[in-house]
């Protein structure tokens, strides 16, 4: 899996939506967080964990 679709926590959101927590080698967690874009991504809830987009917002 390439890190091309990877955000590390703190970056800010490129689009609104859904980003689901990734594992350090990108495998996904099953657990999503809500980010508006130009927000920060939240803090990972463990060490070496980055975010994928799964889900944009629909809505301008």
């Amino acid at each position: 899996m390439s890190d091309d679709n990877l955000y590390k926590p703190g970056e800010t959101a490129p689009k609104s939506g859904q980003y689901e927590i990734t594992g350090p080698r990108g495998g996904g967690t099953g657990v999503e967080r809500t980010v508006v874009k130009g927000e920060p991504l939240p803090p990972p809830l463990a060490p070496g964990q980055k975010f994928r987009l799964t889900d944009p917002t629909k809505t301008k």
